[in-house]
């Protein structure tokens, strides 16, 4: 029988991120201007005292260009040494194409193969595994991962629950081949009996349901609809969501910790989903994390954008001399799904 030849295996490890931070900033005042809220009441539920969102005309593809090509750029690769595109993202606005195959033509990187992750906010952490198996396996030399979110497009500014939460943006990293271990063992998994906790609102097929619906009734009587606001926004229930992420994603985090054979006091920076200070400081108070360790709290200023949020989180740590360079960093991912992430990265 002939054997089937397979390559080699090599290490993976970060060469380079890169972010995207659209211009517009919105404060909690101009939120208080959608809702019945106020900026003292929205920092103490979340932490958030601005965000940014993307003009009209952005798109998510334009924001994971210019992260993908930073990163590029700090690894000192071009278009054509990238292998695969990898883009995690729930607001891309198209069942199909793929973002990522048109993230990949405009850096350059045709034929590479190119593919989107869903797996809400921790998208980048599943990009990430893959991207480390796929360069570890001889598949790819070296893989673009793209977490981007546009969504402001998805935001409800009425909902008082979600309003303030949602930002925009995009970050990136390239994955490729290093002389040791630069991406740790990941601890992933999901739990889809609690979807219903982060979901849109309506499935397009929904939405076809109801224009058609809608359109009967003008017919008959134009008086009939004129106001029902109908699109496939963000819920969440906010309170059972608190309550997962603080009590069981600690122990997935000491986990991947575990998985890498290090400890906390090994860890330069922690990076977490941006999604709520409050939900951080329960972290690292369960992880017992020494105060030398660097927390991300890119929320402060950034909001929760989702899939973005590691890695413009890793990014400002590292631009702002928080994060050193080859030190290690610990990432965890969760949210809808619910799906979460972990895993525990040398930093470039």
């Amino acid at each position: 029988m002939t054997a089937i030849k397979t390559a080699p295996t090599r290490e993976a490890r970060l060469l380079g991120v890169g972010a995207h931070r659209p211009p517009r900033v919105i404060d909690n005042e101009e939120v208080c201007t959608w809702i019945d809220s106020s900026d003292e009441w929205i920092q103490q539920r979340t932490g958030i005292r601005t965000r940014r969102w993307a003009a009209p005309d952005v798109s998510v593809v334009d924001m994971s260009e210019d992260a993908a090509a930073k990163a590029l750029a700090q690894a000192g690769l071009t278009g054509s040494d990238v292998d695969a595109v990898i883009l995690a993202t729930v607001s891309h606005p198209y069942q199909t194409p793929a973002a990522a195959a048109v993230v990949a033509h405009r850096l350059g990187a045709t034929p590479a193969a190119a593919f989107d992750v869903s797996a809400g906010c921790a998208g980048f952490c599943h990009g990430v595994a893959v991207a480390a198996d796929l360069v570890r396996g001889g598949t790819a030399r070296n893989v673009v991962v793209i977490g981007a979110e546009k969504l402001s497009d998805f935001t409800d500014q009425h909902d008082r629950s979600t309003a303030f939460l949602f930002a925009d943006g995009a970050g990136a990293v390239v994955v490729g081949i290093g002389e040791e271990a630069g991406v740790g063992p990941t601890v992933w998994g999901s739990d889809g009996g609690q979807a219903d906790l982060i979901r849109s609102k309506f499935s397009w097929l929904e939405l076809r349901s109801a224009q058609q619906t809608d359109a009967a009734l003008v017919a008959e009587d134009p008086a009939e609809v004129g106001d029902v606001d109908r699109w496939p926004f963000l819920e969440q229930q906010g309170q059972s969501v608190f309550r997962w992420a603080v009590w069981q994603m600690a122990p997935v985090a000491q986990a991947a910790l575990d998985a890498a054979g290090v400890g906390a006091q090994d860890i330069d920076v922690f990076v977490p989903h941006q999604a709520n200070a409050r939900i951080i400081d329960a972290m690292v108070k369960q992880l017992k994390l020494p105060e030398s360790v660097h927390v991300a709290r890119d929320v402060v200023d950034m909001g929760n954008t989702s899939a973005a949020s590691i890695p413009l989180a890793l990014e400002r740590a590292m631009a702002d001399g928080d994060a050193p360079s080859g030190g290690l960093a610990l990432l965890i991912g969760y949210g809808a799904g619910l799906s979460y992430a972990a895993q525990v990265v040398r930093l470039p």
